[in-house]
This record gives structure tokens, C-alpha cells and sequence, in this order.
């Protein structure tokens, strides 16, 4: 196990994580700490620990903004998907019916010569 000093709000902690993902912790640190000073900067000094679950409050709202996003843009995938696959549909449909069409008039030229 790793480990990684990050700063939040001005103070450093020593973070564990699995080995590979210092990086990943310190720029989820970097992100967290701008929204603590955000909040910081827009409520004043609360003390510490408020301040803490201000700013985790709304990071979870912004994942859980990002969460419904998401779900409406892959219910808008699912319907392109059905949409596509209809038109796909109905274009074969056009197609065979052509290559049909197509035929009767080769063999009624045929028949004619």
C-alpha cells in the first residue's frame, strides 16, 4: 500500500491507497481542495470539519448530477439505437422490394424480346 501527502485546505494528510494510485488520489485531492476553498471562500471559516461536509455535500451532488446525466444520455443511446435499427430495418425492406421490382421488369423484358 502507498502512500500520498496531499493538501486540503491548507493542511497536509497522509492518504493510503493502492500502490499505482498516488497520482490519482493527488488530483482527486487538488479537486477536492478547490471546492473546499470554494466553499470556504463563500461561507467564511465554519470550522474545519463543516467545512469538510459542505464541500464533500457538494461534490456528492455534482456525482450524483453527473449519475442522472449519464442515465438520460444512455436512454438517448437506447432510443438512437432503436431508431437506427428501424430505419436500417425499413431500408432493407426498401431495397429487397426494389431488387424485386428490378427483376419483374428484367423478366418482363425478356419475355418481350
Amino acid at each position: 500500500m502507498a502512500t500520498v501527502m496531499i493538501e486540503v485546505n491548507g493542511r497536509q494528510y497522509s492518504i493510503g491507497c493502492e500502490d499505482g494510485q498516488e497520482a490519482h488520489v493527488a488530483h482527486l485531492a487538488r479537486q477536492y481542495d478547490r471546492q473546499v476553498r470554494e466553499v470556504s471562500q463563500a461561507v467564511g471559516q465554519v470550522g474545519e470539519l463543516r467545512l469538510f461536509l459542505m464541500a464533500a455535500l457538494l461534490a456528492a451532488d455534482e456525482a450524483f448530477d453527473a449519475r442522472h446525466r449519464l442515465a438520460e444520455a444512455q436512454a438517448e443511446i437506447a432510443k438512437l439505437r432503436d431508431s437506427h435499427t428501424a430505419v436500417e430495418a425499413a431500408a432493407a425492406r426498401a431495397v429487397t422490394a426494389a431488387a424485386l421490382r428490378i427483376e419483374d421488369m428484367v423478366k418482363s423484358l425478356g419475355e418481350e424480346a
